[in-house]
Formats: structure tokens, sequence, C-alpha cells
């Protein structure tokens, strides 16, 4: 058998001291080098680097990611790169089995298990799910490009390489913190990544990913009209290209349609976008809840048992925690209500908080339909 593969630790930071300890802390007896570019911590985030063995190199910011990772990379020497955030941290379990899940691989890119927890407090329930390429091969040309929302040259350093149904995914999971409520706020990311993105779209060449990440930002403040403009033009970019919008987009635009509450205005167009990605199940419970706007009970309440059967362990989409378990259970509900099935809507509640028992939107459904709930709840534990 071969010599277990080295790895390299690549990171960019700035005043991380809050979050870095607990990344560091989950990687440290997997990595064989920490290469760390510091842009101008002010705070203690070297000292801490320094703690891990870590080497830091100082780095003078260019308003650009990719450039600021790309200097780290060329100072690892590892056989493989491994890549994260200092809001990241990955599952401790999973990260003693990677040197053995590498060694002997003929593969040189590997998609990790990507959780990005969102809203008020850590909560397993309340996440979106993604297979995201963390683990590359060094040494063979990969790089980093896009000033802003950096991603590798994947089809550069692997020509050859048709689809990502091609990469695989290893079972190791990365938790990334960054999305949650606490840390946007803090750390003032909309106004930033905004400028940059805008000086991006600027150019005339620039990628329909630009589009994209800007209808992501709107999104997160909850500007829907902006959010849905920059979808729907970076959906007509890739397309321009002829290239298939990736299915995220889709995810995002009729999300966003039924945030507005323009049920007329998502339907019958996400039946072409299921048509495109039928193995996506966050597109399925989006035309279900339309389907349960326009009142159209029936329909939904099939559209809901899909995603069930589909489940939600396909994460090469990204993937809303629930949309084939409690959030479809839930809907169910509701179309129950809507058809003054009272019973079988208390049961379908009462099935959603089973899979998740902190569903705040099942417990106040129940408690809306009173002793109703109260009674059949009384009956099923008889």
């Amino acid at each position: 058998m071969s010599e277990a593969p080295k790895i390299s630790l690549c990171m960019i930071v700035k005043n991380e001291e809050e979050c870095l300890h607990r990344c560091l802390e989950s990687v440290k007896d997997l990595v064989d080098e920490m290469m760390i570019v510091d842009t101008g911590s002010t705070d203690k985030t070297v000292e801490i680097c320094k703690s891990f063995g870590a080497v830091v190199h100082s780095y003078e910011w260019q308003d650009n990611f990719a450039e600021a990772r790309n200097f780290g990379l060329e100072k690892a020497t590892g056989d493989w790169i491994l890549w994260m955030d200092a809001d990241e941290e990955m599952n401790k379990e999973d990260s003693k089995k990677l040197k053995e899940l590498l060694r002997d691989q003929e593969d040189s890119l590997f998609y990790i298990h990507l959780i990005n927890y969102i809203g008020d407090e850590i909560n397993e329930d309340d996440a979106f799910h993604i297979a995201h390429s963390r683990l590359f091969r060094n040494g063979i040309g990969f790089r980093f490009h896009f000033p802003i929302h950096e991603t590798l040259n994947v089809e550069e350093a692997l020509p050859h390489l048709t689809k990502d149904l091609h990469i695989q995914i290893l079972p190791v999971r990365i938790y990334h913190y960054g999305y949650m409520n606490e840390f946007t706020g803090r750390k003032n990311k909309f106004e930033r990544n905004i400028q940059l993105l805008m000086k991006e779209l600027d150019k005339e060449d620039h990628s329909p990913w630009i589009e994209y990440h800007l209808a992501s930002e709107f999104s997160r403040i909850q500007e829907h009209e902006k959010t849905f403009k920059f979808v729907n033009l970076s959906i007509i970019g890739f397309l321009e290209e002829h290239r298939m919008p990736p299915s995220l987009l889709y995810k995002l635009k009729y999300s966003t349609l039924i945030s507005i509450g323009s049920a007329e205005g998502a339907w019958p167009g996400i039946e072409k976008a299921i048509e495109i990605y039928p193995d996506y199940v966050d597109l399925h419970l989006y035309k279900g809840i339309i389907q349960y706007l326009k009142k159209d009970y029936k329909r939904a309440l099939m559209t809901f048992d899909h995603c069930l059967e589909l489940g939600e362990s396909n994460i090469r989409h990204l993937t809303l925690k629930g949309s084939g378990s409690f959030h479809a259970w839930y809907y169910k509900g509701l179309c129950y209500e809507g058809m003054g099935q009272v019973d079988e809507a208390v049961a379908a509640y009462q099935t959603s908080l089973a899979m998740a028992g902190n569903y705040a939107l099942a417990k106040e459904a129940l408690e809306k339909l009173g002793p109703m709930s109260e009674v059949s709840h009384t009956q099923n534990n008889k």
C-alpha cells in the first residue's frame, strides 16, 4: 500500500479570532501543513494560527478573493489541497478517515458535504446542504477565478471531465456558520460583496454567475424585486452562452416568486425547470407550494408525496433540509386543512414534528387547530 497522501490546508483570513480556533482544531490532526494567507488582521488571528503551527503569509488585500487564495496555493507543498474558510468546521469523525479515503485515488477533485446553517442558532433542521469542491490534487493547474465568490477552474484543470456527476462526493461534512444572522450582520458582508460584484458587472465579459451572486445578496436582505431581476439576468446569461443554467438559479427564482406571493407568475414556468432538473426535490416542493397557493389541493398533495419519495439526499443540488421530509408533511397538513379534513391535517403536522421536533410552523399549526389536535394526539398514543 502506498504512503498516506500529504494534505495542505489553504485558507485566507482577516480578523477571524472569534471562530478560527474551532476551524483549525477540527483539522489539526488531518492536515500536514497549514498555509494561511492573512490579508490585514488587527486582532489575534495571526497569533491563533501560529499556535496551531500554521505558516502565515501576509498579503496586501487587492479586492480579489481568487488572487489571495491563489497566493496561498503557490506556497502549499502537499499532494492534496483542502480549502476552507475560518467560519467553517470539519466533522471530527469524518476528518479521521479522510486520508484513507484519498490513498491510491486516481481522481484529482472531490466534493465534500457542505452544511450551511442559517437563522439565529445552530439547528440541524435549519440548513442548506450541497456537495462542494473542497479537495483537489496539487500541482496540476487548479486555480481560483472571480474576485468574489471565487470558484475553481475545473473545466480548465480537468478538460476531459464532462459533467459534475463524475465528481465523487466523499463522506466528509464541513459545517459553515457564516450565513447565520450573527455573522452576516456583524461582518457587514453585504456592502462589501455588492461593491465587488457591481465592479465585476461592469466588465463586458463577466460571467453570468455575477448576476446570480448579486441576486443571492439581495435575497438575504429580502429585496425580492432586485433578486428576481438579477436571477433572471443570470439565467439569460447562461442561455446566451449555450450553457444550461445551474439548478440553484431556478431554486432562487421560484422561491423569490413564492416569497412575493406571485403563484400565478410562477406557474406554469416551474414545470419547465423541473423538466430540466427532475431529481431536484426543492423545485418539486415549490411546485407543491404554488399549487397549494392556487388552492389546487389534490394536485399539491400528490406533489408533496413525490417530494417524500425523492427524499433529500441528492446534494448535487443546493437542498433545503426538510424539502423531502418535514416541510413536505407540513404543507400536506395545510392542504388537508384547505380541504376541511382536520384529522388528516393534524396527523400530517404531527408527522412533521416527529421528524423535526422544533419546527415552529408545524407547532403553530397544531396550536391553531386547538382541541382537535389534542384529541387526535391522545388517540394516536393509545
